[in-house]
């Protein structure tokens, strides 16, 4: 089992041991990226890939949107009925809903508040508690140094195995960052099943956190979301059905045979360490002034589809 570390979370890995004693430092995050040696990346499981395609935009193509399932030990309950609702088809024919401005892309069942019309849910799927949105910290381990991050809303926030988490020493949580995926609720105790479905396409609405359960993010296809008319209804919910965006199907990675492999830049390496450095520390021409820290949702964990 993971051990969640508190003792030793401020030392950090020197940038430079990512390139050697006596290379030069790239200038910027995506340089060191770019730089990152194939050890440095951690290949991510088929099965742990949603793919959701959505009806053609203008280009006539299909909009792919290709997201990362949340690692155990977090919101496993509610990732196994994703699962499940997309090895079902169930999400198949639904829509996009809503797309509020600065916030959310929001997608799941257009009749799902009328019990007459609302399509059937499978059965078998967890009913999770709101104590499920976080775990002890003993289930849980930081990866990279976090003396170069400030966090508002959180004693502690950091990186578990390429997900970035916060936590108070008692128990951990996964954060809402750009890109990250959550699952509509309806008021608590209600804590969702996973058949709705949102991204976050705004500042980080970290006071989400712990109040709905982080599932997953998105590393590639984010502007076929982030760029969707913005809804017409309150609070971006799409006012007539024409608005909405079909979704054509969703499965996981191990269904399709078409789809590539991807990887991310591990948090435990010293790649890592230097990007979050420079995230924190810019130093080249453009910057005047290295700021000195950052928030954990400013470090974006990179991910990139493997080389075959």
């Amino acid at each position: 089992m993971r051990k969640y570390l508190l003792a030793g979370l401020a030392a950090l890995v020197l940038p430079a041991s990512a390139f050697g004693q006596d290379a030069e430092v790239p200038a910027t995050p995506n340089g060191i990226v770019d730089a990152a040696p194939a050890a440095d990346w951690v290949p991510i499981e088929q099965r742990d890939l949603l793919v959701m395609d959505l009806a053609p935009g203008p280009s006539g193509k299909v909009r792919r949107v290709v997201i990362q399932l949340i690692d155990a030990p977090y919101v496993q309950g509610w990732v196994g009925n994703i699962r499940a609702l997309a090895a079902q088809h169930w999400y198949d024919g639904l829509a996009i809903v809503r797309t509020q401005d600065n916030y959310v892309v929001q997608w799941g069942d257009p009749d799902g508040e009328d019990p007459k019309k609302a399509k059937p849910l499978p059965e078998g799927l967890r009913i999770m508690t709101e104590d499920d949105y976080a775990v002890p910290a003993a289930g849980s381990e930081i990866d990279a140094s976090t003396r170069l991050l400030r966090d508002a809303y959180a004693s502690l926030a950091g990186f578990d195995h390429g997900w970035p988490v916060a936590t108070d020493g008692k128990s951990v949580w996964p954060v809402h960052c750009y890109g990250s995926v959550g699952v509509g609720r309806d008021l608590s105790p209600d804590t969702g099943t996973g058949g709705e479905l949102y991204a976050v396409i705004g500042q980080a609405p970290r006071q989400l956190d712990r109040n709905i359960a982080v599932v997953g993010r998105v590393i590639e296809g984010m502007e076929h979301l982030s760029a969707l008319p913005r809804g017409t209804g309150p609070i971006g919910f799409y006012a007539t059905p024409q608005e909405r965006t079909p979704i054509v199907s969703v499965r996981t990675g191990e269904a399709l045979t078409d789809l590539p492999r991807y990887e991310y830049l591990s948090t435990s390496s010293a790649s890592f360490a230097a990007y979050l450095d420079k995230r924190a520390n810019r130093s080249d021409a453009f910057y005047i002034h290295p700021a000195g820290g950052v928030d954990v949702c400013n470090v974006p964990v990179p991910a990139r589809r493997a080389a075959r």
